[in-house]
């Protein structure tokens, strides 16, 4: 098997060299190994660097975002025929030694993707809080794990870590749309083609002041990434999406016209509430086109799985005719 382990940087002059060499050389069951980076806008030493410690490095010029240097890293990969890829961060807040674990729920056939799990203690197996971790990051998290484990019918403890390991099944399954960040949704795609999930936990380290290069607005993440939810829960569970969302107009149309039904019931007239009522219809009707919306977007859903599946071969097509 062939892993390629692979970075993708902003300005980590200072640390890439050190988790570069930090890769173990030797994992069983892998036969050849290769490393890469890819700089995202970096205006420091980064890709030279990198150079310098072994690894094939991609510059980009512009700072394009997480989810651009996901897909490019993963096109990268494919096309050198990797059975296995690995990504992790640039700045050490992840320990390279640890990728064997990952790595191997691939290797033995128990799993498609494995992602690192922060918040489960590798030692009593407890949930914690990494230490230094910003409590609005912690709860993030969990909110955003949470969500996607009850949109997808999963449970997952960590959905946004930047350490994770795929298998060639999983790397042509991921499409992914979002233009910020792919990390909640790789879950959901991976998780909706039935591939295998599985989360290793792993110590991880938070440097007191620092903060991330790649993810320069926190706000703008939290809000891109909760965006992307939303997006994936519309695209992959459409029929749920808008019964949920019918419910709130069609339940807030029932109690009005509930309520003027019962004034006219025991009033014989609508008055003085027939706004209340003619509101309360309206929100009636919209629960109801909403739905129509939702039934219509389900058979939408399943011409996009076929749409994916011939994605998938074509990608496998193109791939195997590269290596």
């Amino acid at each position: 098997m062939k892993l390629i382990v692979f970075s993708i940087c902003k300005d980590e002059a200072e640390t890439i060299g050190q988790v570069l060499d930090n890769i173990p050389k030797k994992i069983n069951g892998i036969e050849s190994m290769a490393k890469l980076v890819l700089s995202d806008g970096s205006t420091d030493n980064t890709a030279k660097i990198a150079e310098k410690h072994g690894a094939e490095v991609i510059v980009g010029i512009e700072q394009k975002g997480l989810a651009y240097r996901f897909q490019q890293a993963l096109e990268v990969v494919l096309n050198k025929g990797a059975d296995i890829a690995v990504n992790i961060d640039g700045d050490l807040q992840f320990d390279p030694k640890d990728i064997p674990k990952l790595v191997k729920p691939i290797v033995g056939g128990d799993a498609d993707f494995v992602a690192a799990d922060r918040f489960t203690d590798p030692r009593t197996g407890k949930r914690r809080k990494p230490e230094n971790m910003p409590l609005n990051k912690y709860w993030a998290n969990r909110i955003g794990s949470w969500a996607m484990g009850a949109l997808s019918n999963y449970k997952f403890r960590d959905v946004t870590c930047g350490f994770r390991a795929y298998n060639k099944e999983a790397m042509l399954a991921l499409n992914i749309n979002g233009k910020y960040t792919y990390t909640q949704e790789s879950f959901q795609i991976l998780a909706k083609k039935r591939k295998g999930i599985a989360s290793v936990p792993v110590e991880v380290k938070y440097f007191e002041g620092r903060e991330s290069r790649v993810v320069t607005n926190f706000n703008q993440f939290l809000f891109g990434s909760a965006l992307n939810i939303l997006r994936a829960f519309r695209d992959f569970a459409p029929l749920r999406f808008f019964i949920y969302l019918g419910l709130i107009p069609f339940v807030l149309g029932l109690l009005f016209t509930g309520f003027v039904g019962w004034h006219w019931l025991e009033t014989s007239r609508t008055s003085p509430y027939q706004l209340l009522g003619f509101i309360g219809v309206y929100l009636l009707s919209l629960g109801i086109i909403i739905w129509i919306i939702g039934v219509v977007a389900d058979m939408l859903d399943r011409v996009l799985n076929n749409q994916e599946k011939i994605l998938e071969e074509s990608k496998r097509a193109r791939y195997e005719r590269n290596k």
